[in-house]
């Protein structure tokens, strides 16, 4: 049944703005109809021949008539719909991050997806994986860190940066590290041919050991070459006896030594004494990342020994003199790119085993 029809009385500045809206090209075809259905109903018209010459049902002309004739253009709008209600909300969400800050069942390394929805007990798994993704939550990731507690840590640090960007005047400044426990291992290398015509380089599983090697280091900073020598052992004997050929190597200069806190490295004033020109230079605690020559080890590890076979310890010293000689004919020194050295307490943040 269709309602009463409602009067239609249009004032001069609505009728403009429907005309204009019936004459504009970009008009949506539901307003284009609405403006018509107004339009017409003012003039006179009834219910059904407007919705004969518009070409809808009767019911949405007397719709139309009614919300104008009530609200004026803006009864013309559509309305907010409410849509579907959300399963999960913002309550939802700060239940999984509040899980995740306690610690995982008992038997299980870390949280997953399904352990969560288990825990939860009301949340799919499928939106738990899209709340983790959207708040770039990796619970399979894994970062490690060193916290250093030195209470002269800012003093250290700029200390040794200093070196690094601006050295003393007709002076030396070397990084000295060693690299201990080099394992000579013995693998089987070579290709293997997969049944599709693909060829992977790679080595056998099994491997003898050969002996190791400890390699003193020593690395200047002002051209990036390396002073190296090998050692069975890593005592304070092997140390010295390697500072003596890092100062026979700059005779009559001003060494500024950059080390890290071992303890080989240390209460060494007899040799000091002995060695005026020399200079020790401490990083602070737990950070011995200060020191570049930790930089170069992690290249020689990549470039040399990462998947390469000795079938004797001398085999595996002559490897590294040679990859030695080789890097220093092409060595540059490393850039130090940090500007400012600041010291930042982790209160409240550390974390203890449960």
């Amino acid at each position: 049944m269709i309602p009463e029809a409602r009067e239609v009385h249009l004032s001069r500045k609505d009728r403009k703005v429907l005309e204009a809206c019936c004459r504009s090209p970009v008009t949506l075809q539901r307003d284009l109809k609405r403006a018509r259905i107004v339009l017409l109903a003012a003039d006179g018209r009834s219910t059904r021949s407007i919705a004969k010459e518009v070409g809808v049902q009767p019911r949405i002309v007397s719709l139309w008539r009614h919300r104008y004739a009530d609200h004026g253009l803006e009864g013309l709008q559509d309305k907010p719909r409410p849509g579907k209600q959300p399963i999960y909300t913002k309550t939802t969400d700060k239940r999984i991050l509040k899980l995740l800050d306690k610690p995982p069942p008992q038997g299980f390394a870390r949280w997953t997806g399904p352990l969560l929805a288990e825990a939860l007990g009301d949340v799919d798994v499928q939106y738990v994986w899209r709340f983790l993704r959207s708040h770039k939550i990796d619970l399979v990731a894994r970062k490690s860190w060193c916290e250093s507690n030195d209470p002269n840590f800012t003093a250290k640090a700029a200390d040794v940066v200093g070196l690094y960007v601006a050295p003393p005047a007709k002076a030396i400044v070397l990084c000295v590290d060693e690299k201990p426990s080099i394992q000579a291992l013995e693998r089987a290398q070579g290709y293997l041919k997969l049944p599709n015509g693909r060829a992977l380089t790679g080595q056998s599983h099994d491997y003898k050991r050969d002996g190791t090697t400890t390699l003193f280091a020593a690395l200047e900073v002002a051209t990036g070459k390396i002073i190296a020598t090998h050692s069975k052992r890593r005592r304070r004997v092997e140390f010295l006896d390697f500072m003596n050929s890092v100062t026979a190597t700059f005779p009559n200069r001003k060494l500024h030594v950059i080390l890290d806190n071992l303890n080989t490295h240390k209460k060494n004033e007899d040799w000091l004494k002995a060695h005026p020109n020399v200079q020790f230079h401490f990083t602070p605690t737990s950070a011995s990342w200060l020191n570049q020559v930790e930089v170069w080890f992690s290249i020689l590890q990549g470039q040399s020994l990462s998947g390469t076979s000795f079938t004797s310890l001398k085999q595996l010293q002559e490897h590294i003199d040679a990859y030695v000689n080789a890097y220093n004919d092409r060595a540059e020194p490393f850039v130090w790119t940090k500007k400012k050295v600041r010291q930042r307490r982790f209160k409240g943040r550390r974390i203890t085993q449960l």
